[in-house]
C-alpha cells in the first residue's frame, strides 16, 4: 500500500480516536454534583462491605481538637459501626447505627443510649455530623443542595469537590465539602464549614477498604454488661 493510502486509511482512524477522546473529556468536564454523587452511591452500594478512617481536626467546645475515628460498614444490610479514638471525650465510644436505631456506648458510664434513627437524623452530631450517615456521603448530602466546586488532575484520576448548603435551617448553618477522588469512585476528605466559611472540621479518608469479610455480628457487638437507656 502506498504512502497516500495508508495515509487516507488512518486519517478516519485518527479523526475517530480524537473525537472520542474530545467527546470523554467533555463529559468528565460536564460531570453534575448528581453524578458524581450517583457514581459514588452506586460503588457503595454494590460493595459487600467497607471500611474507612476519619482522621483530622475539628472544633468542640470552642477548642480545635483531633478527631480520629474508624467507620465499618455493611451496605446492604443498612449497618454501620464507628468506633472512637480521639478526642479523649469520646475515646473507646461506640456508635452502632442500623435502619430502625443507633446505639451508642459510653465507654466511661458503661451506657448504651439507643435512640431511632428518626429522631437521629435530626439532631446535630459532633460538629454538626450526622453520624447515622457517615458511612454513605451522598446519604450525607441528602439535605443539602450541592454543586461542584473544583477539580484537579487528570483523567481517571481526578478529584472532585462538591459543595454542599443547607436546604432548610436546621442543626448546621454552614457548608460541607466532600472531595471525591474518580479512581474507585471513593471519598478521601470531608470538611464542615460554619456558616461565616470557618472550618470547623477537616478530615482526611484512608484505609479505605471493601469486601474485607466484615461481619454484622462483628459490626454489632457491644458490651453485654452495659445499661440500656432509652431516649
Amino acid at each position: 500500500m502506498g504512502m497516500k493510502n495508508r495515509a487516507r486509511t488512518a486519517l478516519p482512524a485518527l479523526s475517530s480516536a480524537l473525537m472520542i477522546s474530545l467527546l470523554g473529556a467533555a463529559s468528565a468536564q460536564t460531570m453534575t454534583a448528581a453524578d458524581i454523587l450517583g457514581r459514588l452511591d452506586a460503588t457503595q452500594k454494590t460493595a459487600k462491605d467497607l471500611s474507612f478512617r476519619l482522621s483530622g481536626t475539628g472544633s468542640l467546645d470552642g477548642s480545635a481538637q483531633k478527631i480520629d475515628l474508624t467507620v465499618q460498614s455493611i451496605p446492604a444490610a443498612s449497618l454501620a459501626r464507628v468506633v472512637f479514638a480521639a478526642p479523649d471525650a469520646l475515646a473507646d465510644n461506640i456508635v452502632v447505627v442500623n435502619k430502625t436505631e443507633v446505639r451508642n456506648y459510653l465507654y466511661l458510664t458503661n451506657q448504651i443510649t439507643v435512640t431511632s434513627a428518626a429522631k437521629a437524623a435530626g439532631q446535630a452530631g459532633m460538629t454538626g455530623l450526622d453520624f447515622s450517615q457517615i458511612s454513605n456521603f451522598s446519604a450525607l448530602l441528602k439535605n443539602y443542595d450541592v454543586k461542584v466546586v473544583g477539580t484537579s488532575g487528570s483523567a481517571g484520576n481526578r478529584l472532585f469537590t462538591l459543595e454542599g448548603t443547607p436546604r432548610a435551617n436546621g442543626t448546621d448553618e454552614g457548608r460541607a465539602r466532600v472531595y471525591v477522588t474518580e479512581a474507585g469512585w471513593r471519598p478521601t476528605r470531608l470538611q464542615l464549614l460554619d456558616g461565616a466559611g470557618k472550618v470547623r472540621a477537616d478530615l482526611n479518608v484512608t484505609n479505605y477498604k471493601q469486601n474485607s469479610g466484615l461481619s454484622a455480628a462483628k459490626l454489632t457487638t457491644l458490651p453485654r454488661d452495659a445499661e440500656i437507656i432509652r431516649q
